[in-house]
C-alpha cells in the first residue's frame, strides 16, 4: 500500500501545507513534536506555525477577490464559495497548531507517552525482585479456560434415557429371589433415571454400563457430570453404589444410591466393555478443547526413553542451580514456567527435577521440607501428554551410559542473560543453563527483558492435582453442588492493625451476619474457607446458616482414604502428610465452586489486600 501519508503529491513538492495538499502529512509533520522533550517541540511548534503563515500568505495571493477582473458581478458567486473554503482551511491549520501544542505540554500517564528511557524500562521488564513469600494459590492451566465451551451444552435429559429404553422382553420368567442382573438392559434405564431425579443440581453427560456391585443385589454405575452453575472448566466423574429392589412381579427400582465414589467396581473402565450411554452431539467439533476430567484413575507414572536411539536423536534442556529451591509456590511456578517455556521455544526435552522443597510457610513444622513430589501438588499426567519432559534421575542414568558411546555433547550456559533466541542455533545434544549461588541467581530471569515478549509460559500444560481435585469434588458432593461460599481472611492480616486496620473488626461474627444478609440467604449451606484456626469463632453465624469448613472433611486424606493410599503408594510407601498448601488448594477450590462467593477484601471489608494505600496499582 502507498503510503502517501509520509509524503506530499509530486506536484506538490516544496509546499507542505498549502492549498490542496495532503493535510494528513501536515497533521504528522506537526504531531511529531509530541514525541520531543519540550524544548524540542516549541521549536517544531514554531516551524509548523511559520509553514501555516506561509500557507496562508500563499492562498491570500490566489484569493479570486483580490485579483484584477475578478469583481464582476458574474463571478460573485464562485469567488465567495472560494473565500469560505480558504477560510475553513486557515481555521484548520490553526486548529491543529493549537492541538500540537495542547498535546506536547500534556502528560498523560500512559507508557508511551512518557520519555523514551520510561518506554525502555515498561518493555522490557528488567526488574530483579523475587517474590515475596506468601501462602496464596498460583493459578494454573484450567483457572483461564472459559467456562462456556459448546461441549457444556450436549448434556443428557431424562427424555434422553427414556428414547432410549428398549421394549421389555415378553414371557420374562420372574424369580424373586435371584440375582440382580446388572447387565441387563431395562435396569440400566432405570438407574440413570434415577440418577438424574435425585442429582438436580449437575448435568450428565455420560453414563457407563453398570457392573455387579458387593453383593446380588447391588450394582455399581460410573457417570461423568458437572455442576449446572458451574463456573470452572472441567467434567467430574463419579461412581456410586445402587441398592436395587425388585418387586413380587419382578419389576426393578432403585432403593438407595450411596455416597460419592461408592461404587468401586465401576470405578475403571474394563476392556472389551460395551459403551454405556451418551447423547449423540449434533456437530462434531473440529478441534475439541481437552479439559480435565475429575475422578478418573490417575496414570502419573514417569516417562521413559523407548531406546538408545531415541535417546541419541533427542535433545534435551536442563536447569541447574540457582537460589529458587524452598520458596514460596507461586516462586516455584513463576520459574518453572520459564524453563518450560524455553524448552518448547528450542524444540527440547525439559529434563525436570520432580522433587520439591517446601517452603516453611505451607509445613507444620514450620521448617523448608526437601523431598515433596511435583505430583503432589499437579497433574503430572497431563504435563507428560501435553509437552516433552522427562525426569531428571532417569535422564541422568541413560546420560551416564549412552554419552559417551554416542559422542553426545554438552553446551552449558552460565549467564541468564544468554537468551533463548541465542541459544536457537545450538546443535549440541543437551543444553544446560547453570545457576549461580548469587542473591539473585533465579531461573525466571531468564524470560525477562526481550525474552518476555518471544517465549511464552505455557500455563495450560500445568494443572493442579487431579488427586486434590477429587477431595474438592467430594466435598461438594456431599454438599449436593448446592451451597455458598465466603473467603474469611484473618490470621496475620487480622493481628497487623497498621497495614489492615479494619480487617480484624469487619470479620468478627456481628460485622460477618450483617454483611452476609441480603447476599446469601438464610438457612443456606455456607462453606468458610479461612485460615482462622479456631472455627468455633464462627458458631454465631449458625443462626442463620449451615456452616461447614475443610476440617470437617479430615476422612477424605486420612489413613483410609483413597488419597493416602495412593500417594503412599506414589512416595515408595512413606505416607505423606496432607500439608498446607494442600490445604490452602482444597479450601479455595471449594470455595470457587460455591453459587454465591463472598470477598474478604472485595464483599467485607475496605481494607487493601496487600496491606493500607495498595488497592490501586500505581502509575508508571
Amino acid at each position: 500500500m502507498e503510503k502517501r501519508i509520509f509524503s506530499p503529491p509530486a506536484s506538490d513538492a516544496g509546499r507542505p501545507c498549502g492549498y490542496r495538499y495532503n493535510i494528513v502529512f501536515c497533521s504528522h509533520v506537526i504531531i511529531i513534536g509530541i514525541h520531543y522533550k519540550f524544548a524540542e517541540t516549541v521549536i517544531v511548534f514554531v516551524a509548523g506555525l511559520g509553514f501555516a503563515m506561509f500557507s496562508v500568505f500563499k492562498m491570500s495571493s490566489r484569493i479570486p477577490l483580490l485579483q484584477t477582473g475578478r469583481l464582476r458581478p458574474e463571478n460573485l458567486g464562485q469567488n465567495a464559495i472560494a473565500v469560505i473554503r480558504n477560510l475553513f482551511f486557515t481555521f484548520f491549520v490553526f486548529g491543529v497548531l493549537i492541538f500540537t501544542f495542547i498535546a506536547a505540554t500534556y502528560q498523560p500517564e500512559d507508557p508511551l507517552f512518557h520519555p523514551s528511557t520510561k518506554i525502555t524500562t515498561f518493555l522490557s521488564s528488567s526488574s530483579d525482585a523475587t517474590f515475596r513469600s506468601d501462602n496464596t494459590i498460583f493459578k494454573t492451566g484450567e483457572d483461564f479456560m472459559a467456562a462456556n465451551q459448546r461441549a457444556f451444552a450436549d448434556f443428557i435429559n431424562i427424555t434422553d434415557v427414556d428414547e432410549g429404553a428398549t421394549a421389555a422382553i415378553p414371557n420374562r420368567v420372574c424369580e424373586v429371589d435371584k440375582s440382580i442382573d446388572c447387565k441387563d438392559q431395562e435396569l440400566f434405564h432405570v438407574m440413570m433415571k434415577a440418577a438424574i431425579e435425585q442429582f438436580k443440581d449437575i448435568h450428565f453427560y455420560r453414563f457407563g454400563k453398570p457392573v455387579r456391585g458387593l453383593d446380588g443385589s447391588s450394582c455399581h454405575m460410573a457417570w461423568r457430570f458437572r455442576p449446572k452453575e458451574g463456573k470452572r472448566a472441567a467434567f467430574y466423574k463419579d461412581y456410586r453404589n445402587f441398592a436395587i429392589a425388585r418387586s413380587d412381579n419382578c419389576s426393578l427400582d432403585v432403593a438407595q444410591i450411596g455416597e460419592y465414589h461408592s461404587g468401586v467396581n465401576a470405578k475403571r473402565r474394563k476392556k472389551n466393555h460395551k459403551p454405556g450411554f451418551e447423547k449423540k452431539h449434533k456437530k462434531k467439533h473440529k478441534h475439541p478443547v481437552s479439559l480435565p476430567t475429575l475422578g478418573e484413575t490417575v496414570n502419573d507414572s514417569l516417562p521413559v526413553v523407548e531406546s538408545e536411539a531415541s535417546f541419541a536423536q533427542g535433545r534435551y534442556l536442563v536447569y541447574s542451580g540457582g537460589q529458587d529451591r524452598c520458596k514460596s509456590m507461586s516462586h516455584y511456578l513463576w520459574s518453572f514456567m520459564c524453563a518450560l517455556g524455553e524448552a518448547r521455544y528450542l524444540n527440547r526435552t525439559l529434563v525436570m527435577d520432580l522433587t520439591i522443597c517446601l517452603s516453611s510457610i505451607y509445613t507444620s513444622s514450620h521448617q523448608d521440607e526437601e523431598g515433596k513430589d511435583f505430583r503432589f501438588y499437579f497433574d503430572f499426567e497431563h504435563l507428560k501428554e501435553s509437552a516433552s519432559v522427562l525426569d531428571s534421575s532417569q535422564f541422568a542414568f541413560d546420560w551416564n551410559r549412552w554419552h559417551r558411546k554416542n559422542g553426545l555433547k554438552t553446551h552449558l550456559v552460565e549467564d541468564f542473560r544468554t537468551t533463548p533466541m541465542m541459544l536457537s542455533g545450538v546443535e549440541d545434544t543437551l543444553v544446560m543453563r547453570k545457576f549461580g549461588s548469587g542473591e539473585h541467581s533465579y531461573w525466571y530471569r531468564v524470560c525477562e527483558g526481550e525474552t518476555e515478549s518471544v517465549v511464552q509460559r505455557p500455563w495450560h500444560l500445568v494443572w493442579k492435582s487431579k488427586r486434590l481435585m477429587d477431595i474438592v469434588s467430594a466435598i461438594a458432593s456431599r454438599l449436593n453442588w448446592d451451597f455458598d461460599s465466603v473467603h474469611i481472611e484473618r490470621g496475620e492480616k487480622a493481628a497487623n492493625k497498621e497495614l489492615w486496620p479494619n480487617l480484624d473488626a469487619d470479620t468478627s461474627p456481628e460485622p460477618l451476619l450483617s454483611k452476609l444478609t441480603g447476599k446469601i440467604d438464610d438457612g443456606r449451606n455456607l462453606y468458610i474457607a479461612t485460615n482462622e484456626p479456631d472455627t468455633s469463632f464462627f458458631d454465631p453465624l449458625k443462626e442463620k446458616y449451615s456452616t461447614h469448613f475443610l476440617d470437617e472433611y479430615k476422612d477424605l486424606w486420612d489413613e483410609k482414604s483413597e488419597w493416602y493410599t495412593e500417594t503412599t503408594k506414589l512416595n515408595n510407601g512413606v505416607p505423606v502428610e496432607f500439608d498446607g498448601y494442600m490445604k490452602i488448594s482444597v479450601d479455595t477450590e471449594v470455595f470457587l465452586r460455591g453459587k454465591t462467593q463472598i470477598e474478604t477484601f472485595n464483599d467485607l471489608t475496605n481494607d487493601c489486600k496487600d496491606g493500607i494505600n495498595t488497592c490501586t496499582s500505581s502509575a508508571i
